[in-house]
């Protein structure tokens, strides 16, 4: 990690003297970087030391051939040299530590994030639901092969007609009681499995996921649903396609090239009975089915949910390359000068308003970030570990990935470009990692679950939440909403509100950094946008189903709303428990800053709602923005210690721009200008003349 003085760093020898006032509180850095790291600090401090080791790193512009296999090697000296197994039983070699084996895994964007997807679709897609789907003869015969990377393997269950809506794909395995085996068919050409990594080249098994299909003798045939299959699909010593399986390379993406994403497609392939991952839904000989969960939704979505560890890990792995791309973008902008002032010398980047308002935030929405991860962290490990694995334990895991990923991956993107953008025509230089991030982390957005789709999720969790609370509270809850309703939606609140804070500018500031007040604001849009949403939504229950599902898609657009809402309060409130957890004095006070900045940024970006649902009066609502614009003033000299405290040393930024480089031009050129001043060589500029 590299550390700053403050002279190197904050701009102008120091800080400006419009910020002096504010420079008792400190930052303890190394502190605050452990706090960061959370439970599994060590873990994740090995991880990127691999990150940061040459021959994990990626190299810009390498051909597609030359990076695939560069990943492939790197995959495999990871199984040989750096404990990448931990989320597999102790008796194949792992250690039965859900968490820590994410928290590793997350760390590997740093390196390339080709590399750190190419070990999630190993094991964290192709082993891991063998491992959750599969039972103990799975686990033994196909899991150590796995694990070592003797068999690659690919995770088909995206078709290109069903990407979101997995229930619907088209491919089928039907049992021929004869034979005793599966047959996997492709029936038509958007059944094919697409997007596949390891399907193009290196893979030669997958798990396939398909409709299974029985037919008991003197039976009707069934289908009972998407089940998932170990099949074989390529000669481990040809690398040729086994007979019956086909598919393509998808060539050059948009980023992530070091993955050899590709399509399968498969005509009447068959695997014996046993390579049914049968731990959900089983086959006996005779073509009898069973399983423990005697719905098919629910079945389903169970054996979905097992899977959730991807939506875990894409969000960790978003907050550490928006934590990157940060760390390049407040070093340069601490160090790159432009335009004079009031002064002989140019302008650091950041002491202008314009670019603190640009990255603060953004550092601020990082910070919220982090520690809302961790919290999804521990409950994803109480859950896998089986402390906490009840069927309420798996909704509320699945929910909060659902909400989480989806925010941290768009973060992610905003903050990747913003930083490049704020670095100017040098942050558009590959070598300079932030294009390539960007390019790299564009379909996380997508993969592991569609952004809008988990949101779409999300939102209908919170309307099952309502409905149950209403039913639980009676006809007295929904009076009370409408009442609530009336009042806020009247004229005069919003009057009373203004005049209360008419010539009151410190009490309206002062009321909006109450931490309850912040809560309050962010909690209510939640709570008014679900209920809003489940008054709109109630005639359906009584409606044909297709004007029923025309009702609930009038109103999707607001069901994805209240679904970012939910979510950007539990950013929150994770960010205040971080606040509280902190210890050293100077660092919770900056953190509070940081908090109150990422909340008031929450509310001034839907300052409309809260003006047109009476939430804020106009005044209030200006006091929003300029009490930002003092947060900014506050939190400008820690700039460079809150990114520090991310714990990323030069090995894993990699970008001159952040090397010092810049600094060292920057002395050069105002050395040069000082000498030439003193020594009377300069010309007088025109302008002086007139």
């Amino acid at each position: 990690m590299t550390t700053t003085t403050a002279t190197d760093q904050r701009g102008h020898e120091g800080r400006s003297p419009a910020l002096s006032v504010h420079e008792d509180p400190r930052i303890d850095v190394a502190a605050l970087t452990d706090q960061l790291l959370g439970p599994y600090a060590q873990l994740r401090r090995e991880a990127r030391a691999v990150a940061g080791s040459p021959e994990f790193h990626k190299i810009e512009g390498l051909p597609l051939a030359e990076h695939r296999e560069r990943v492939l090697h790197q995959l495999r000296e990871l199984v040989a040299k750096h404990d990448v197994l931990r989320a597999f039983p102790t008796r194949l070699g792992g250690a039965d530590d859900h968490g820590g084996s994410l928290s590793r895994f997350e760390e590997l964007v740093a390196g390339d994030p080709s590399l750190q997807i190419k070990a999630g679709v190993q094991w964290g897609l192709f082993a891991s639901a063998i491992l959750h789907l599969g039972t103990e003869h799975h686990h033994d015969a196909f899991l150590p092969d796995a694990m070592s990377v003797e068999v690659p393997g690919a995770f088909a269950m995206t078709e290109t007609g069903h990407g979101s809506d997995v229930a619907s794909i088209g491919t089928t395995a039907e049992y021929d009681r004869e034979t005793q085996e599966f047959v996997i068919h492709t029936p038509f050409r958007a059944a094919w499995k697409e997007y596949l990594g390891n399907a193009a080249l290196h893979g030669t098994a997958a798990v396939v996921f398909a409709q299974l299909v029985t037919a008991p003798e003197g039976g009707q045939r069934v289908n009972h649903g998407v089940h998932a299959f170990y099949v074989p699909i390529r000669n481990p010593a040809t690398g040729e396609f086994l007979p019956g399986v086909g598919g393509e390379d998808d060539g050059l993406k948009g980023g992530l090239n070091g993955i050899d994403n590709g399509r399968l497609h498969f005509d009447h392939v068959r695997v014996p009975r046993t390579n049914l991952l049968n731990r959900y839904g089983d086959v006996a000989p005779d073509g009898t089915y069973s399983s423990p969960i005697t719905s098919p939704g629910r079945r389903f979505f169970t054996m979905l949910g097992t899977l959730v560890q991807g939506r875990v890990s894409l969000d960790g792995a978003a907050v550490n390359a928006s934590k990157l791309a940060l760390a390049i973008a407040v070093r340069y902008a601490n160090e790159r000068r432009q335009f004079a002032g009031a002064g002989e010398d140019e302008v650091v980047l950041l002491d202008y308003q314009r670019h603190q308002r640009r990255l603060l935030p953004l550092i601020a929405q990082t910070y919220a970030s982090t520690f809302a991860h961790e919290e999804l962290l521990a409950a994803f490990d109480e859950v896998f570990s089986g402390r906490g694995d009840t069927p309420e334990g798996r909704e509320d895991l699945e929910t909060l990935a659902a909400a989480l990923k989806p925010t941290s991956t768009w973060n992610a993107m905003t903050t990747i470009q913003e930083c490049r953008e704020a670095c100017g025509g040098a942050g558009f230089i590959a070598e300079n990692r932030l294009v390539g991030l960007h390019q790299d982390l564009d379909v996380y957005v997508t993969f592991e679950g569609d952004n809008t789709v988990l949101y779409q999720l999300v939102g209908k969790r919170l309307l099952g939440d309502y409905a149950k609370a209403l039913k639980a509270g009676g006809a007295g809850d929904v009076a009370r909403f409408v009442a609530d309703r009336a009042v806020h939606r009247t004229p005069l609140v919003r009057a009373v509100q203004t005049i209360a804070d008419v010539g009151d500018a410190r009490r309206s500031a002062g009321q909006l950094r109450d931490a309850e007040t912040q809560r309050e604001l962010l909690t209510d849009r939640v709570e008014v946008m679900v209920a809003e949403l489940a008054a709109a939504l109630r005639p359906a229950g009584k409606l044909p189903p297709a004007e029923a599902a025309a009702l609930v898609n009038a109103h999707q657009h607001e069901l994805i709303e209240a679904a970012q809402a939910h979510a950007e309060r539990v950013q929150w409130e994770a960010f205040t428990r971080g606040v509280q957890a902190a210890t050293d004095p100077g660092t919770k006070q900056v953190l509070t800053w940081l908090r109150d900045l990422f909340g008031l940024t929450l509310v001034e970006r839907h300052l409309a709602w809260y003006l047109v649902n009476g939430r804020l009066s106009a005044g209030r609502a200006r006091t929003v923005s300029s009490y930002i614009d003092r947060l900014l003033v506050r939190l400008r000299p820690h700039a460079q210690d809150l990114v520090d405290a991310f714990g990323f040393g030069p090995e894993h930024l990699r970008a001159p721009i952040a090397s010092g480089a810049e600094a060292e031009r920057q002395q050069e050129a105002r050395a040069y200008y000082r000498a030439e001043r003193a020594a009377g060589r300069l010309p007088v500029p025109e302008k002086h003349l007139r």
